[in-house]
């Protein structure tokens, strides 16, 4: 089988089944050997895994996952893919292709299939315009996750990881650093890809937490503060709670339990630490 990796093989299984790329699906295509190696490298992918992968286009990586995983679930929306899917993961038995929306499937189900709740690495070139939603869906699904390693916009990258003052930092970062150790591993330029998308990429890896570094009594209660801290950047955190509709605190509440905290009354929620907003959350 041709490596797919390089770029005049992936046009030429393209050209022979008349592919067309589909802006719906925000189809970017990898076409670079080395940064096909750093993905997988850094998943750390050994014959004990399973492997979820989200959006294989051609089966680029998918052959290498299947070549070293135990078992590999190779989730693609695009059904003009699967024909090809077909053809490029013919020679692999460990592969099962499944033709569905991620966001649309019951992801503890699909992994529970495999070794009862052995843990599932996730491996994936994400489509950039639902990044978020497939990573937090993932993330609270409860699934036997281990780790994550996606290829994502490197501004979404750096708001993963991005930590308190800093202008990245927000609901996003704190909501992924709540189920899991972010870590970029590389940046990858534009034209490591077919067609060239307009922004430059990055590759995370989340290192999923077996239990969340700080305790929250209402993780909902937790999410639905953090949120309204960061709708309104330019606002101390006290207007942001205490106008914020289904909280129901007041901002004398506030004012109170920042005092207690020993943090400033015009704090703002971006200098908060994830241990803070737990802690704010629970005496709320």
């Amino acid at each position: 089988m041709a490596n797919l990796g390089i770029p005049r093989n992936t046009i030429e299984v393209l050209q022979r089944h008349n592919f067309t790329f589909q802006k719906k699906y925000g189809q970017n295509f990898l076409i670079d050997p080395n940064v096909l190696e750093r993905v997988i490298g850094a998943a750390e992918v050994s014959k004990e895994d399973c492997v979820l992968e989200i959006g294989p286009g051609i089966g680029t990586m998918t052959q290498l996952l299947a070549e070293r995983a135990g078992k590999v679930f190779a989730v693609e929306i695009d059904r003009n893919l699967i024909p090809i899917l077909e053809e490029t993961l013919s020679p692999y038995s460990n592969v099962t292709l499944i033709n569905e929306d991620i966001l649309k499937l019951d992801i503890k189900e699909l992994t529970g299939e495999w070794g009862g709740g052995r843990p599932v690495k996730v491996v994936a070139n994400l489509p950039y315009y639902i990044t978020t939603p497939i990573v937090m869906g993932l993330l609270e699904s409860g699934s036997p996750l281990q780790s994550i390693t996606v290829m994502v916009q490197k501004e979404v990258a750096e708001r993963m990881q991005a930590g308190p003052g800093t202008k990245e930092y927000g609901a996003l970062s704190l909501a992924v650093q709540y189920y899991a150790q972010p870590q970029v591993v590389a940046n990858v330029p534009p034209n490591c890809f077919i067609p060239r998308p307009g922004v430059g990429s990055a590759v995370i890896r989340l290192t999923k937490y077996r239990t969340p570094p700080v305790e929250a009594a209402d993780e909902r209660k937790l999410f639905a503060l953090i949120r309204a801290a960061f709708n309104q950047r330019r606002k101390t955190l006290a207007n942001s709670l205490g106008n914020a509709p289904g909280l129901k605190v007041t901002r004398e509440q506030v004012f109170r339990v920042l005092e207690e905290m020993g943090l400033p009354a015009m704090v703002r929620g971006e200098a908060l630490t994830l241990e803070q907003f737990a802690a704010l959350s629970n005496r709320l």
